[in-house]
């Protein structure tokens, strides 16, 4: 139903606004914490899919396929749809347990570049629809708002700042995060990463993460991505690999408009 939504709002934007920035290459919101300041090219469906082992208090775990939908509705402005997640032995409130988490549905409204900076604004909302011990049981809302500047022609900036409150079984959990990464262009189509994120629950410790990884763009419209992380402090977990795959379709375009490959 969420999705038929999205559709059904792409399709009621003019279609001779779309398309005309559909030849730009790919930009993804992982593998990084820190969301991208920008949106997908309007009348484009972008694909962001991935695994990840998790190591915590000397279990391990693992989830899959970590999907992003998102859909270019507009010059700045994107619907954004998190297909639910698997999760195999996950650290949750209650213990370790499996199962599907809940959908998430949001917007992107992109208000850059200004004074060098790009950034946006994501507002989004969780549904209660994932299994037993998964599920927060609630609606809960976030908001983040990511932000990235060009340092040289290699090297760029890039972070988020976001507050979340997440239903845990006490109640809402008020809790803000923020992350910043620094970003290296190696060749044309690859590039590496450093990136720095703390959580800070109203109730708990705080997470701190340090997180490294590689992407590369064997096409202008594909991306695959590697990432490493480790905790630095005890409220996060232990460590995490992953390894993803994105891909972007133009799925409609103005009158006139040369189809993008």
């Amino acid at each position: 139903m969420v999705v038929v939504f999205a559709f059904a709002l792409a399709a009621a934007v003019p279609a001779h606004s779309c398309g005309s920035d559909g030849h730009s290459p790919i930009s993804t919101d992982r593998p990084q914490i820190t969301e991208a300041s920008t949106v997908v090219p309007c009348g484009s469906l972008q694909f962001e899919n991935g695994f990840a082992e998790t190591g915590a208090a000397g279990q391990h775990g693992l989830d899959l396929p970590e999907t992003w939908m998102r859909l270019g509705v507009a010059a700045k402005g994107e619907i954004r749809f998190a297909i639910p997640d698997y999760f195999s032995n996950t650290d949750t409130d209650t213990g370790f347990s499996s199962g599907v988490s809940d959908i998430v549905l949001g917007y992107k409204q992109q208000l850059g570049p200004t004074h060098g900076f790009d950034i946006s604004v994501i507002p989004s909302l969780s549904f209660p629809s994932g299994s037993n011990k998964i599920s927060s049981y609630g609606y809960d809302p976030f908001v983040q708002i990511p932000w990235s500047r060009s340092l040289s022609k290699n090297w760029s900036a890039a972070g988020v700042f976001s507050v979340a409150w997440p239903t845990q079984p006490s109640g809402r959990n008020t809790t803000g995060q923020a992350s910043v990464y620094f970003d290296r262009q190696l060749t044309s189509p690859w590039d590496a990463w450093i990136e720095y994120s703390g959580s800070f629950p109203e109730h708990g410790g705080p997470a701190h993460i340090l997180n490294l990884g590689t992407c590369y763009k064997p096409t202008p419209h594909q991306q695959v991505d590697f990432h490493w992380s480790v905790g630095l402090s005890s409220a996060a977990p232990d460590y995490s690999v992953g390894l993803g795959y994105s891909v972007r379709f133009q799925v409609f375009h103005a009158k006139g408009a040369t189809p993008s490959r």
